[in-house]
């Protein structure tokens, strides 16, 4: 079993990583509890809800769940689950546990955050999603309006990341954790994202991934470290998301998985880097790779300016200007301003044509 130390200024957790270590939540536990409420969506309840009751053997323990989707992760839901903790008769020394994905993490997250003003949660990730959304605090739902505009930094007590979990995942799931992976690596080690792309996702290994997902919780972690609550270098980690969260949004939650938005928006970006600083990026390998494995490379669009103003409700927007995380190479990230007339030209080059993969051609300035 893996462990990682994060030294979080509200509350510093562990991160447990290992196979079957699920079975061992209720020996890691620190305290007692009055009450548990474990929060769940409708396909992780039936693998994995039971595994967690008998490991915790306490006598009050609560299932609640939901429906599995991003559209849970809504304010409806988000007072349907306050209202379960009362009815369950939850106090503020009583603990949720959130057992799914990184709608499930952050939902519960935040449900936790503002119930009583704030109990203690524990994340168990069941995707490779989310070994990124679990660690570094974040918990939000959505606005019809984007992505994770209504949250908090609330870290969890522990993070119990299981590996055998991973093993029933899609393929579509499998694509999507692992694209927040390659961010990871592209953000800090360039070795590291070579050895991802000599991988093909139907050739993953348990122990591979175990090792995969290690190293990326560690980048992360290292980001989250120095910039607990994103207000400097914490923001790098949005590699890919500006144009990510735009597309959720317009496409419609939950009709393209987060990592596969994610994919698209590092090869954006990744060609607004080389547009605006004149340089050569190893993208050409990485398309070629998320062909190989059946990612989308491209989606369509009602209109380049609907995207831009989604990009706009960005949280990393100043004054109504979008700012994306861009590459100067691999593992030297940078916050970058692109003007409305910029984005404009890079958004129907990339979103249209082929051209950007193609020729490579140098936009005029």
């Amino acid at each position: 079993m893996h462990t990682i130390q994060i030294d979080s200024s509200i509350q510093p957790y562990t991160i447990f990583i290992g196979n079957g270590i699920r079975h061992q939540l209720g020996t890691l536990l620190e305290q007692a509890y009055t009450s548990i409420l474990i929060v769940t969506d409708s396909n992780v309840a039936t693998l994995y809800a039971e595994d967690i009751v008998n490991s915790i053997q306490h006598e009050t323990v609560y299932v609640a769940k939901i429906e599995a989707g991003e559209k849970s992760k809504s304010i409806d839901m988000f007072y349907d689950l306050h209202t379960t903790a009362l009815e369950c008769g939850l106090d503020r020394n009583s603990l949720i546990i959130a057992l799914g994905g990184g709608v499930i993490g952050d939902l519960a997250g935040f449900v936790a955050a503002t119930f009583m003003r704030g109990i203690d949660f524990v994340q168990i990730p069941t995707t490779l999603l989310a070994h990124d959304s679990s660690v570094g605090g974040k918990v939000a739902i959505n606005h019809e309006l984007g992505k994770n505009l209504i949250g908090n930094f609330y870290p969890p007590t522990m993070v119990l990341y299981d590996i055998d979990t991973l093993q029933t995942l899609p393929q579509k799931e499998l694509r999507s954790g692992y694209a927040e992976l390659i961010k990871e690596a592209m953000l800090a080690d360039k070795v590291f994202y070579e050895r991802l792309l000599s991988v093909q996702l139907n050739q993953l290994t348990g122990p591979l991934l175990a090792n995969f997902v290690t190293e990326g919780i560690q980048i992360k972690a290292h980001f989250v470290q120095l910039d607990e609550k994103e207000t400097a270098s914490r923001k790098m980690l949005n590699l890919g998301h500006t144009l990510a969260h735009a597309l959720e949004a317009i496409v419609g939650y939950g009709r393209i998985t987060h990592g596969e938005a994610v994919a698209i928006g590092i090869l954006f970006a990744s060609y607004v880097s080389e547009q605006e600083f004149q340089i050569t990026l190893p993208i050409e390998p990485l398309y070629n790779w998320m062909v190989r494995n059946n990612y989308p490379v491209s989606v369509t669009v009602p209109s380049i300016q609907e995207i831009i103003e989604h990009m706009k409700h960005d949280k990393k927007t100043i004054n109504q200007e979008v700012q994306m995380i861009l590459l100067r190479d691999i593992s030297k990230p940078v916050l970058y301003t692109v003007s409305d007339q910029k984005l404009k030209r890079y958004l129907h080059t990339f979103l249209t044509t082929n051209s950007w993969m193609i020729t490579g051609d140098q936009e005029v300035k």
